[in-house]
């Protein structure tokens, strides 16, 4: 079982001309890693550009525990809105094939 986050390809706002659009990419990035280094989760793949969205993949924990990273990730600060996770298998095609889940969780769950 894989989950991935969907997010939408949006540029951070307020940056300086000239500078890279998407600065959250790498935040998101750091935060999964460090959550590697501690054996919370498994990175599946690197993360891609899928049209309008970038995709994060994580594994290695049951799905509850992948949804609340999934969940945790939609509200790292300059992280776009519109976040959603697809629970899915390392055997898909393409992205999205799977159960979509709103991000982030409601609180509690």
């Amino acid at each position: 079982m894989v989950v991935e986050i969907h997010v939408p390809l949006l540029p951070a706002s307020g940056l300086p001309d000239g500078s890279y659009p998407f600065p959250w990419i790498e935040d998101v990035e750091d935060f999964l890693f460090a959550l590697e280094e501690r054996g919370d989760v498994e990175i599946f793949d690197e993360g891609e550009d899928d049209d309008d969205i970038y995709v994060f993949i994580v594994t290695g924990a049951g799905e509850e525990e992948l949804l609340a990273v999934a969940s945790r990730v939609a509200t790292l600060p300059g992280v776009p809105t519109g976040a959603v996770a697809v629970v899915s298998d390392d055997e898909a095609e393409e992205f999205g094939l799977g159960r979509w889940v709103s991000l982030p969780l409601p609180v509690g769950d």
